[in-house]
């Protein structure tokens, strides 16, 4: 019993991080993209990521490997002397970095609630990828689900809500552009990913190596073309602040820990997860950038959070469901002959 109470903490201690983290991220960023006179170079901030995520991962295969030595061989071993190994994960690499910078766009023109809504379009998305790329199917269950989160963002975004304490220019439409094309990068990478780790037995952090190194090269290449001449000019941290930081510590550090917290959790604790994040970042929102919250926002959010909850439902139970009533169908085609 003491197991399975410390079991059942610890399931809640991550479910709550991983909602806290999601919420805190997106709110933060839309902070700082629309209350900050000295804006900073978003290209900049996801590079720093990059570099943050992969001193992480450093740290987290000599943890996995026991010893400096080995780490060392490890990272020798399959990034120097694996060039073919390094382009491969190259592919996610420029997709994952198009995807960050789009989210910054994303959250300079919609507001945080908006957004967290309407990025779950990205579990539409990654079914698809995973019914084209690895052959996946889905059951009907889940592809109900899938529409009805499509329509459940519809809903938001038909009369998207209004911030009554931000000031700056804002363009919804660019802002949902940004938003599909992230949610389509994240689908077609994540996948693309697990394919990649699935084809092969090397250790979760080498791959997290040669990703991030990849992106690294290619972030600094989008610094360059982006905003290279102000950065010049302004410096590479220009307009850095307590807030950004923490933007760029919840980047690095979401995406690694949801990878762990996966271990523990279910897709149910996933969906009840993201449910949690839109709600503290609708309350956020309302707080503080005066959000007006609308019929069809509460109608469209609410959609989305059952759709995800109906999408993690476990396929065993849906057999069991349907076991009754097929016995039942041939009790009747019997009693019929």
């Amino acid at each position: 019993m003491a197991n399975e109470s410390v079991s059942v903490i610890f399931k809640i201690y991550c479910l709550s991080v991983m909602t806290l983290i999601a919420a805190t991220y997106t709110v933060a960023l839309r902070y700082t993209r629309t209350v900050s006179s000295d804006l900073y170079f978003s290209t900049t901030a996801v590079c720093v990521t990059e570099v943050i995520k992969l001193l992480l991962s450093l740290l987290m295969l000599a943890r996995e490997t026991g010893d400096l030595v080995r780490c060392r061989t490890a990272v020798v071993t399959h990034i120097f002397r694996s060039p073919k190994e390094l382009l491969k994960l190259s592919v996610p690499s420029v997709v994952y970095a198009i995807q960050n910078n789009m989210a910054f766009v994303a959250l300079s023109n919609l507001d945080a609630a908006v957004y967290q809504v309407t990025y779950q379009l990205k579990i539409p998305c990654t079914a698809l990828c995973m019914v084209l790329m690895l052959s996946r199917s889905l059951s009907r269950l889940q592809w109900f689900s899938v529409f009805m989160l499509c329509g459940g963002v519809t809903l938001v975004q038909w009369t998207p809500p209004q911030s009554t304490k931000v000031q700056v220019e804002q363009n919804p439409f660019l802002g949902f552009m940004a938003i599909a094309v992230a949610v389509l990068c994240s689908g077609f990478a994540g996948v693309y990913f697990e394919k990649v780790l699935k084809s092969s037995d090397t250790s979760l952090w080498v791959r997290n190596i040669q990703m991030y190194l990849s992106g690294i090269v290619v972030t600094l290449i989008g610094v360059y073309l982006t905003d290279g001449a102000q950065v010049l000019e302004k410096g590479f941290f220009y307009g850095y602040t307590p807030w950004v930081c923490l933007v760029i510590f919840l980047a690095s550090v979401g995406g690694m820990y949801t990878s762990v917290v996966v271990k523990y959790t279910d897709n149910i604790m996933k969906g009840f997860s993201a449910a949690a994040a839109i709600v503290l970042s609708t309350v956020a929102s309302v707080l503080l950038f005066g959000l007006q919250i609308t019929t069809t926002f509460i109608l469209g959010a609410l959609l989305v959070c059952v759709s995800i909850y109906m999408y993690g439902l476990p396929l065993q139970d849906t057999s069991k469901l349907l076991k009754p009533s097929t016995d039942r169908e041939d009790t009747q085609k019997l009693i019929a002959v």
